[in-house]
């Protein structure tokens, strides 16, 4: 909204009008506003759930502190979500489809997320939501996304820079001076159903790639291929963010240090000279994320002063689910979605080690008829617990694996 205001007041010459233009202040802006949101009226959310006693109902499941978090507010990712939607909504351009599409993703998995707490609250039943309505709310937004990124006309992207092309195009404070900033391309922006491959040199994928069986007539259902795999990253994310949420400022931590490393990526995807220079794909109009990423960003640090050990209050699968399916969308949008097994690592562990130790367990119970578990306690996170590690320890450990992650995803820029 302050976008469109100071974009309206800047064509009279008002002093600092100009200053909106910038994605940089912008950001700048969003970021600061959902901390002080989030640390302001976190502590406000936090004493409205103590009151209506909207606590967490915690199972003895003989891990060391456990019993201590029984009745701490849950349902806190009202925090979350309110620190990023207001920021985006003030700061944003609300017409950049980018955005709409990070907003629609925040809202419906912050849905699906809270009928699931309000299920296990309110209604006292500790399943929550039933798995597969999780899954089919995780299935509607994929095809959402998938669908509008392969038939929205102002969603292209560019292998190579052509820029005076592009600059034609960009707002008056992007323009660059080209006797400066020479930038070479020669493709022009179109529809496509490519990403990016990590480590390679040649590193864009087609998924039409994954059906070349069908010859000439793979690029024509490509887009099949492509919403599909939206699908399953955006379900994979979404409930790898839920299952690390277990420790306190586990997942809050992890996915702040996952979004700061997307919004770096997202900047220079969006970025004319910084894209031609480390030879990735220019993606029109992506720099916008760069907003949206800063309030979630300053979201989850706000949440975290509360979120910390001990724990003040627990985000929820309101939070959690829906900072999984950002994280997955915001990663698609910039064709960066094959480096979420990097980046995401700690969501990857997490969701592998539970996969691992039900397979096992079912495995070896139908051929010995006693199940066996590869861990003590999945996700791994317990499993160390189990072997005696302090909770503070298990999160900070975890978030420095997290940082390396983050480091060698932005390496990959350079390193093919």
């Amino acid at each position: 909204m302050f976008y469109y205001l100071f974009e309206y007041l800047d064509k009279f010459d008002i002093p600092g009008a100009g200053l909106f233009q910038y994605i940089s202040s912008r950001s700048a802006f969003s970021a600061i506003t959902s901390l002080i949101i989030s640390m302001l009226y976190g502590k406000r959310i936090i004493r409205y759930l103590q009151k209506k006693q909207i606590g967490e109902d915690i199972r003895d499941l003989g891990l060391d502190g456990q019993l201590s978090k029984k009745g701490t507010p849950t349902m806190g990712g009202f925090i979350i979500l309110a620190s990023i939607l207001i920021p985006v909504l003030l700061f944003a351009d609300l017409k950049n489809i980018y955005v709409v599409l990070m907003l629609i993703t925040t809202v419906w998995l912050g849905f699906v997320g809270f009928l699931d707490d309000y299920i296990k609250v309110f209604k006292k039943n500790k399943e929550g939501l039933a798995g597969k309505f999780k899954i089919f709310g995780q299935i509607i937004i994929g095809l959402i996304v998938g669908l509008t990124l392969y038939l929205n006309n102002d969603v292209v992207i560019w292998e190579k820079v052509d820029s005076t092309k592009v600059l034609a195009n960009q707002p008056a404070v992007e323009r660059i001076d080209l006797a400066e900033n020479s930038v070479s391309g020669i493709n022009e922006a179109a529809k496509s159903t490519k990403t990016t491959i990590p480590f390679f040199k040649n590193n864009e994928f087609d998924y039409a790639y994954l059906i070349g069986f069908l010859g000439d007539k793979a690029s024509k259902y490509a887009w099949i291929v492509f919403v599909l795999a939206i699908i399953f990253i955006v379900i994979a994310v979404s409930n790898g963010a839920n299952m690390t949420d277990g420790l306190d400022g586990l997942a809050t931590g992890t996915s702040a240090i996952i979004g700061t490393t997307l919004g770096i990526l997202a900047y220079v995807s969006g970025n004319l000279i910084y894209s031609d220079y480390l030879n990735i794909m220019y993606i029109p109009n992506s720099g916008e994320l760069v907003i949206f990423m800063s309030a979630f960003i300053g979201a989850l640090i706000g949440f975290l002063w509360y979120n910390s050990y001990p724990a003040q209050v627990f985000m929820g699968d309101t939070g959690s689910l829906a900072i999984g399916g950002i994280v997955a969308v915001f990663a698609i949008i910039i064709r960066k979605e094959l480096l979420i097994p990097i980046l995401c690592g700690i969501y990857f562990i997490e969701s592998l080690s539970v996969v691992m130790q039900v397979s096992y367990f079912k495995y070896t119970k139908n051929k010995t008829g006693v199940g066996k578990r590869i861990f003590k306690m999945a996700p791994i996170h317990h499993h160390y617990q189990k072997q005696g590690f302090t909770e503070p320890k298990i999160v900070i450990r975890f978030w420095i694996v997290g940082i390396l992650l983050a480091i060698i995803s932005v390496v990959t820029l350079k390193i093919r």
